[in-house]
């Protein structure tokens, strides 16, 4: 069954883009929820009436903070959600050192925090980007495929994985790390300098600017929409499975065709600018979600098309602008 229920949670960078999504589905089912975000990337206004109504427990704070790790959850908590990341290849190139010590050293300070208060679960959010460009043009891609970090971003991810598997050897820690594909959806920053593709071109649009295309537009993506990621999360943390998984749609689309698919969700036209190819970035990925299937029972519901529609709708409420 795909739900959490009377549970005491605590959801590292519960105020981002995924975070906020997952706070929402978990407090709606009874679950008591604890919150930690440092609000850097994360924003306050994407869990303002959860807090307002109490349904959720907000503590401003970083990973980075062992201490204040330790001491919340000491308070019987049953499971961790650790989002909490810098997750931008270009500031990851940018600010390798930031992104090490909050990806990494801040993950390593969940897992021992955890450890030390006997929690039973960890859930880890990892990212596709540890795959790099796959070998031979190999798709979909398997958990088991060679990992050929190409950023910064992507190697933390990959260390915290590590991490995972050692706690989870060595002092009988549950964790499941998550391989994200391209995730969207609702509450996705579009203005950011960092920018996710799909929120980034809806942005343009709106504002009557060309979409940037980086490089041919040739290079795919595997896009699958935040409420399918949230289904991913509460299932791992049901499941007594540990490991490895992908989480994506299992399909693939062109950036350049996700362009016109933009388009097509916003009844509108945009013009199309190409420009030099980003650092960091990778030319293809797909993900193979059968071990999520099979362990998890995970199936994504939500297709391009309609959470492109959702997204879009999402992005034009007056409120967001302003945001």
């Amino acid at each position: 069954m795909n739900e959490l229920k009377g549970k005491r949670i605590v959801i590292t960078g519960g105020a981002g883009f995924i975070g906020s999504n997952l706070a929402r589905a978990l407090s709606a089912h009874n679950n008591q929820v604890i919150v930690i975000d440092d609000l850097s990337s994360g924003k306050y206004h994407n869990i303002k009436d959860l807090i307002e109504t109490k349904t959720i427990a907000f503590i401003q704070g970083s990973v980075t903070d062992y201490a204040l790790l330790r001491k919340v959850l000491s308070d019987d908590i049953d499971a961790v959600f650790h989002l909490a990341a810098i997750a931008s290849v270009p500031q990851s190139i940018h600010n390798p050192l930031t992104t090490n010590k909050v990806n990494v050293t801040g993950t390593l300070n969940v897992l021992q925090a955890s450890k030390e208060n006997a929690i039973k679960k960890m859930i880890f959010s990892s990212s596709c980007a540890v795959y790099g460009n796959p070998s031979g043009g190999n798709l979909p891609l398997k958990e088991s495929a060679p990992v050929h970090p190409v950023s910064p971003y992507a190697t933390s991810k990959l260390v915290g994985e590590q991490y995972c598997s050692l706690y989870n050897t060595l002092y009988n820690l549950q964790t499941t790390c998550l391989r994200y594909f391209n995730v969207y959806g609702p509450h996705q920053n579009p203005s950011s300098e960092y920018a996710a593709v799909i929120p980034k071109f809806m942005h343009n649009m709106l504002q009557d600017r060309p979409l940037v295309i980086y490089g041919t537009g040739e290079q795919t993506r595997d896009f699958i929409f935040v409420s399918d990621v949230v289904d991913a999360n509460i299932l791992a943390a049901n499941h007594n499975v540990t490991g490895i998984f992908n989480i994506g749609s299992g399909e693939q689309v062109s950036i350049a065709n996700l362009a016109h698919l933009i388009m097509k969700a916003g009844n509108a036209q945009a013009k199309l600018a190409y420009t030099d190819k980003q650092h960091g970035d990778i030319q293809s990925s797909q993900a193979d979600i059968s071990r999520a299937q099979e362990k998890l029972h995970f199936q994504p519901r939500i297709n391009l098309s309609k959470g492109l529609a959702e997204t879009m709708t999402w992005l034009q409420q007056p409120q967001v602008a302003t945001k």
